[in-house]
């Protein structure tokens, strides 16, 4: 039995999209659990969308969705190099052998000529018309230096069939096929040519991609035919959508790892979730870890269909990971969030901490859920009237002043000290202890909701602060 090979193959563009990502994942996925090899497989060939640092933001996306390497430009591997720009002459040492045997060809046209071609139904695309070409003519106008462009030569007539993985068996007329560019006039291959010479010698047995290669798989298989090749088995994967119809994409916004890693999210939850998008486990269990991915996934698995990226889905699963970390581990990352945020220097971060650990779905909601502490304003006395505890502004204006009593006396400023103080104040005024905790999470901080109760809200402020705004809530009743 073949030893299973995969391989992702990104452009260095400058960031990792989540289509790419996804494409990574499956193909890692698949590798591992048929104890195969994964490799990485840098293709940089189209010189104008070159970004440089783009591999290291490859590596470090890779290295923090836990994808480990067995082969790559960093790793070697007995088939590299595995970054295209360096294999320049194996592309034109195939190209010839192609044209040799009348598989591919020189082609000499100019732009303007490019331009101006157009098929019956007025769809541009190319007429074949350097393929009439003599020998010599070739030979001629390579030798004047004639800039020129290699071509496959596609048959006009029948069809050409394949099956994948996925979509099952695939039928295409080959008059739908153009001559297509293998070798630019740069030197350098196209994607469609380099990537069947490096699937082959890389000896990859699966190629897991974007179904937008879906329609032009037959070019890759008559490549394969030529050379006398076996043909890799397909599996090609459905679009992400940001809705009905559009793709995600980078213009649409948060469409890459770094961006949703920078929002908050944890790189285990954004792993979890795009392997759902296009893979439908067995059974409703929705969370899992990269080692039950590898056990769990399957072909059989994928859909046909497009999926919608719901990122409402993708918070929701990252804030029950957040539950999952330590109290050390949460602080580790709520700690650049808090620094960024309205109290930074001015209250602790663990006593916040405790009260978001489980109350957050991504990091970057930390600065707004705690910005409330700083902006103490004048309180309504609308906002003290709750029929539930029979409160209106008088009795909470007595409870305030029994407070701010009881509190000035308390020794032990700690949620224990405060919690036993207002208990008692609850029972001397003959009060529903919530009715008095209601009180003053209102006059300690002007908001009905927060966080915490009163009493971690007594607590994060201080005895000195938190008596001070008790006076301030008294004076606005008066």
């Amino acid at each position: 039995m073949t030893k299973v090979r995969t391989r992702f193959a990104p452009s260095p563009t400058g960031y990792m999209h989540v289509g790419n990502l996804r494409s990574a994942l499956y193909a890692y996925l698949f590798a591992r659990q048929n104890k195969g090899t994964f490799i990485l497989r840098i293709e940089d060939t189209d010189l104008e969308r070159f970004v440089p640092g783009a591999v290291d933001v490859i590596y470090n996306t890779l290295k923090a969705a836990g994808i480990t390497i067995d082969e790559g430009p960093n790793e070697g591997g007995a088939y590299g190099p595995y970054v295209q720009s360096e294999r320049k002459e194996i592309y034109l040492k195939h190209a010839k052998e192609l044209i040799a045997k009348g598989v591919a060809y020189y082609c000499f046209c100019d732009k303007e000529r490019l331009a101006s071609i157009k098929d019956e139904k007025g769809v541009a695309r190319y007429d074949k018309h350097c393929l009439k070409l003599t020998k010599a003519e070739v030979e001629a106008r390579l030798k004047s230096g004639m800039p020129y462009v290699i071509r496959q030569n596609m048959p006009n007539e029948g069809t050409s069939e394949f099956d994948d993985m996925v979509f099952g068996h695939i039928t295409i007329n080959n008059d739908e096929l153009e001559d297509h560019v293998l070798i630019k006039s740069d030197g350098m291959p196209t994607y469609n040519f380099a990537n069947v010479i490096d699937d082959h010698l890389m000896q990859i047995t699966h190629v897991i991609r974007g179904n937008e290669y879906l329609s032009s798989t037959p070019k890759y298989n008559l490549l394969y035919e030529a050379f006398g090749w076996k043909i890799p088995q397909y599996m090609h994967l459905t679009p992400i959508m940001k809705d009905e119809t559009r793709k995600l994409s980078k213009r649409h916004g948060d469409a890459n790892f770094d961006d949703f890693i920078n929002k908050g999210y944890l790189s285990e939850a954004i792993i979890n979730y795009i392997a759902l998008l296009g893979w439908s486990p067995k059974g409703t269990e929705e969370k899992f870890t990269l080692g039950e991915l590898i056990e769990k996934f399957s072909v059989s698995g994928l859909t046909r269909s497009p999926s919608i990226f719901d990122e409402n889905k993708m918070k929701w699963l990252n804030g029950e990971y957040i539950k999952e970390l330590s109290f050390e581990e949460f602080m580790q990352f709520a700690l650049p969030y808090f620094e960024k945020s309205k109290i930074k220097g001015l209250y602790d971060y663990q006593k916040f901490g405790k009260l978001l650990h489980t109350r957050i779905e991504i990091f970057s909601e930390i600065p707004e859920k705690v910005e409330f502490i700083t902006e103490f304003n004048p309180i309504p006395k609308e906002m003290y009237e709750i029929k539930k505890f029979k409160l209106n502004g008088g009795l909470a204006k007595r409870v305030i002043e029994e407070s701010i009593t009881a509190f000035s006396a308390l020794e032990n400023w700690d949620e224990t000290g405060l919690r036993e103080t207002i208990t008692e104040l609850a029972a001397k005024m003959e009060l529903k202890a919530a009715a008095v905790y209601t009180v003053l999470r209102i006059a300690l901080t002007g908001h009905n909701v927060t966080p915490g109760g009163s009493v971690e809200m007594a607590d994060i402020l201080g005895k000195e602060q938190s008596i001070m705004r008790l006076n301030k809530a008294k004076a606005w009743l008066e």
